[in-house]
């Protein structure tokens, strides 16, 4: 096989037909996913962010309980020394002694009041807490649906294209091996300058095919011969004639 340099001008013209022909296939399946595949991600990483802060609350929601949990045990434990204190108030021998047992038990009975108004204030919280978890337990299960219907539906063109796609990716890779780097770089390099991926286009009714502005006579007859690569002079892309046009297919 000739090597990329010993092509001619119209094998070369050829060849970036033919890859334009199928890169205009591939896109044209990636305008049939549309924004599925962007929207899939975002919702991928909203659920994550959604579950992040679901654990987080749970988390919170778990250490208010354990700290209301601390504050009983405190409870139970003044309870059990006033109750001792009381005891031994019975069997005091003197004042200094009932006086120090009392301050003992008042000591203990306000820890009581302290905690008391600590589980109130925590069970609060622990009421906000629980809210906002059912809230975003909502929010994960709505996002997980939406999810579900929008993999659904990229699973499916995914399915119905796959074949297609795969064989139309080798024979783009094939197409791409028979044209010079050089005119690779300008066919890529134009065709991310364009919406529709157009860089090579024919010329159609005397007018380019891209931007369609008008083709001198003289110019189309250059451009029938396929002596030179040529561009259009308003938009760059590459000219081809429509009888080359409509003999190339994208195989």
């Amino acid at each position: 096989m000739a090597s990329v340099k010993d092509f001619s001008v119209e094998e070369k013209l050829v060849n970036l037909l033919r890859l334009q022909k199928i890169d205009s296939k591939l896109d044209e399946i990636q305008v049939l996913k549309g924004e599925l595949p962007m929207e899939v991600s975002d919702l991928e990483d909203e659920i994550q962010g959604l579950t992040n802060r679901q654990t987080r609350i749970e988390e919170e929601i778990n250490g208010i309980t354990e700290f209301i949990e601390g504050k009983k045990n405190t409870i139970k434990d003044s309870e059990a020394l006033i109750a001792k204190y009381e005891k031994q108030s019975d069997n005091v021998k003197n004042n200094r002694e009932f006086e120090a047992i009392n301050k003992e038990v008042e000591m203990q009975q306000l820890e009581v009041k302290l905690a008391e108004k600590h589980i109130r204030d925590a069970n609060e919280e622990l009421a906000e807490k629980v809210k906002a978890l059912e809230i975003a337990k909502k929010q994960v299960s709505v996002k997980e649906g939406v999810l579900t219907h929008k993999k659904g539906e990229l699973e499916k063109i995914i399915a119905d294209t796959e074949k297609e796609e795969t064989a139309l990716n080798k024979v783009s890779v094939d197409a791409r091996s028979h044209i010079d780097e050089r005119l690779i770089y300008s066919y890529d390099r134009i065709r991310k300058s364009y919406r529709n991926g157009l860089a090579v286009v024919p010329v159609e009714r005397d007018a380019c095919g891209g931007c369609f502005n008008s083709i001198p006579p003289q110019r189309q007859s250059e451009i029938r011969l396929h002596k030179k690569i040529i561009v259009c002079e308003n938009c760059g892309r590459i000219l081809v004639d429509s009888d080359l046009n409509d003999t190339v297919e994208a195989k």
